[in-house]
């Protein structure tokens, strides 16, 4: 008897034994089946603490450096205030440096105002920033020059004058506002080239001392091009990207040659939620390519006057074409 009572309680001892090895491996299972949740950061956009539009980005030393402009509308003022531009390093593009303002409106003595869209670029150890402002006594916008030893800066004046006037285009002559938004790309050989413009995409060479135009002004034919050029190239592709419509989206078109012809390719990215306008930069970074813009996402009071830049990844389809950008919240992790 004492013996059937020994067999049963190591009977139930090994069911017991069973059962929590079958609970256990459901538990595995499970969280398998279901990963425990990761919060991720929300990282877009990129700047919290003020408002910044019209970004562009620079690469140099392993560190991208960007450059926006400032918006500083008042919430009761629905049009743009902007008087000078500001500049961040990162070497992850989450962790932002802010540096002292490099550049104003005011450091162009023959400009008036309105520190739009512009862009750096680095030739011979030089930083050459391209901006666009309201001139002083020629009517319109203009495209000015500065220089400075240093990424972020002190810029100053490299020309003592516009590189380009509204009386330099004559596409769309009833328009003071088509000389806007530079983007600079110096080719293999070491051309450089300046794309600009608003409702009539333009481009001209640069001289070697990139501060004065090589030759006339050409004319580029895109669907439904509103402003905000930008150049890149990856492998043997030219990339010209621009906003599209208004309010606006993002589109780009294809070359073998960065003086085209262009080929139009479609929509990169979408509206730009709460922002009338959709001004990017596109740039590759420790092998990854990420495409920079702006929104209205910082709230309250944020929208089409009171900008703020985000960053997501790139991608490209195996023939050369750009895959649709998704914004997002959490951006770069």
């Amino acid at each position: 008897m004492k013996s059937l009572k020994n067999l049963a309680t190591l009977c139930l001892f090994g069911l017991f034994l069973w059962n929590c090895s079958t609970e256990q491996k459901d538990e595995k299972q499970q969280a398998v089946v279901n990963p425990p949740h990761k919060e991720l950061n929300i990282n877009n956009p990129i700047i919290k603490d003020k408002f910044t539009a019209d970004p562009a980005a620079l690469v140099f030393n392993d560190t991208v450096f960007l450059y926006a402009g400032h918006d500083e509308a008042p919430n009761d003022f629905n049009f743009y205030r902007m008087n000078e531009w500001l500049v961040y390093s990162s070497t992850d593009l989450v962790n932002w440096t802010e540096h002292p303002v490099p550049l104003k409106t005011t450091d162009f003595e023959w400009a008036k105002g309105d520190a739009w869209a512009a862009q750096v670029i680095e030739r011979n150890g030089k930083f050459y920033w391209y901006v666009t402002v309201e001139h002083g006594s020629v009517q319109g916008k203009a495209i000015g020059v500065a220089v400075s030893d240093s990424p972020v800066g002190p810029f100053k004046d490299a020309l003592g004058k516009a590189i380009i006037t509204n009386d330099m285009t004559t596409e769309h002559t009833q328009i003071t506002w088509d000389d806007i938004d530079p983007t600079v790309y110096i080719d293999d050989d070491g051309q450089a080239y300046l794309y600009w413009g608003n409702t009539a995409c333009y481009w001209a060479k640069l001289k070697d001392n990139m501060i004065e135009l090589d030759g006339e002004i050409h004319t580029v034919e895109l669907p439904n091009f509103t402003e905000a050029p930008w150049i890149h190239k990856r492998g043997d592709w030219y990339y010209l990207s621009y906003a599209y419509q208004f309010p606006e989206k993002t589109a780009y078109a294809m070359s073998k040659s960065i003086t085209g012809p262009w080929e139009y390719k479609g929509i990169l990215n979408e509206l730009a939620g709460n922002s009338n306008t959709n001004h990017q930069a596109i740039i590759e970074f420790q092998d990854q390519w990420y495409f920079i813009y702006h929104t209205g996402g910082i709230q309250p009071n944020g929208g089409s006057f009171r900008r703020s830049v985000c960053i997501d990844e790139l991608h490209y389809n195996p023939d050369g074409t750009m895959k649709r950008v998704i914004m997002t919240s959490e951006g770069i992790q």
